[in-house]
């Protein structure tokens, strides 16, 4: 069994002739508009890595002065006010007023703190609690240490004290 002479007929030779001329159209034409993208693609990338380089620069730039204010707000920064809060009043069944007025006493000893650097208040921190706890108020005849659970620094100085009987 032999494959038919079909090269020899002039309709092959026409449709293969057509076939291969239509490939190598077809393969230039795909060449040129893949190049074409390409090269788009290439500008759009180049746009964009260098749009990306000047933001990162500004954004550097935006950091370090942000960081520097930072810096110089946080070395500015002083205690404005000092607020006393006495947490476990209600467990001695002490009234309100007993309470507002022990704490009033605590804010006068530590309104020489008032206008200090925070940082220099923060870093004696252990010796402003030792003091605060080393105090002994009188209330309603009965005396009471003091316990200091929690101290805030910022603009504002918070203070949360618990009593203990004596």
């Amino acid at each position: 069994m032999r494959i038919p002479p079909l090269y020899r007929r002039p309709a092959w030779q026409r449709f293969f002739a057509g076939a291969v001329i239509g490939g190598v159209t077809s393969w230039l034409i795909f060449l040129y508009m893949f190049g074409v993208q390409q090269e788009k693609q290439i500008t759009t990338l180049k746009a964009q890595q260098k749009t990306i380089h000047e933001l990162k620069i500004k954004n550097a730039v935006w950091e370090h002065d942000l960081n520097k204010l930072n810096d110089e707000t946080e070395q500015g920064l002083s205690i404005q006010d000092v607020k006393v809060t006495i947490t476990n009043g209600e467990t001695y069944r002490l009234d309100k007023l007993s309470v507002a007025e022990a704490e009033d006493a605590l804010i006068e000893d530590l309104k020489s703190l008032i206008a200090k650097n925070v940082d220099t208040v923060f870093k004696g921190k252990m010796l402003l609690k030792k003091s605060i706890e080393n105090k002994i108020l009188e209330i309603n005849k009965k005396r009471y240490a003091l316990e200091v659970s929690e101290i805030l620094f910022y603009s504002n100085m918070y203070i949360e004290i618990k009593l203990k009987r004596l």
